[in-house]
């Protein structure tokens, strides 16, 4: 282990992703290996494919796991698009024994908010000023939110109402799935989440994540709103990338 190396995991509500990370060029370091994310997703089955991923990796340093949740001081305290189970679960004692790791060497935190460090420290300059908001288009939708590169943790804007519905249940990636959208359709309803969004936060920044930002140029062209929108520049990787700076700096939510 060196100082400029670090490990991260994402926990997706369909895949459990984990690679070695370079944290001064906020890159991976050879390939990531992906495992479905497990069916129910108890805390005690994600952890096991947790150790599964960290198992295939010659890695013995401080892990940063991501969660779709508000994690608080290594509590989990929601559940998105993982088991109900999670609400209430220590998570940093949880995957410290599965890992056979100390607690100080787990990191635990919000899967956007990960993102979103990776994308402020190693991402579009502009993203270091003013109010930012990354969000992630997944199986729901993630966010977070910076004001001058500092961040305010387990944003939930995912989750506002827009026109009487959640947010992420008419405009996520796995509904454009789901419903067998075209991206012209997907992104006319992406256009109004970020509408009201912008209305509420009125940032100087969006910049876009998730899956889906590797198909960007199909749907981000067509969005006409006020706030610039740029992609995320570590794309689905920005979550893991963040995980690891998180634990090789002992930062946590």
């Amino acid at each position: 282990m060196t100082a400029s190396r670090g490990f991260g995991i994402d926990i997706g509500g369909s895949g459990i992703k984990g690679a070695l990370v370079d944290l001064e060029q906020g890159r991976l370091i050879g390939e990531r290996l992906r495992i479905d994310t497990p069916k129910p997703a108890t805390p005690e089955a994600v952890a096991e494919v947790v150790a599964e991923v960290v198992g295939g990796f010659d890695w013995d340093g401080p892990v940063g796991v991501t969660l779709p949740a508000v994690v608080k001081k290594g509590v989990a305290h929601t559940a998105a698009n993982i088991d109900p189970s999670w609400i209430g679960t220590d998570a940093d004692a949880l995957f410290a024994k599965q890992l056979g790791r100390d607690v100080e060497n787990v990191a635990m935190l919000n899967d956007a908010d990960a993102a979103g460090m990776a994308e402020v420290r190693f991402g579009d300059p502009a993203a270091r000023k003013g109010v930012v908001a990354l969000l992630t288009f997944g199986t729901g939708i993630g966010s977070a939110v910076f004001h001058d590169g500092k961040l305010v943790p387990n944003t939930e804007l995912g989750h506002i109402e827009v026109d009487g519905h959640d947010a992420e249940k008419k405009a996520a990636a796995s509904v454009k799935d789901l419903e067998g959208l075209s991206y012209p359709e997907w992104s006319k309803r992406v256009h109004r989440y970020l509408t009201a969004l912008e209305n509420l936060i009125w940032p100087d920044l969006f910049i876009v994540g998730g899956g889906v930002s590797k198909k960007s140029e199909k749907w981000v062209p067509l969005l006409d709103i006020r706030t610039r929108v740029v992609v995320a520049s570590l794309q689905n990787n920005a979550g893991i990338v963040g995980a690891a700076a998180a634990a090789a700096e002992g930062i946590e939510h």
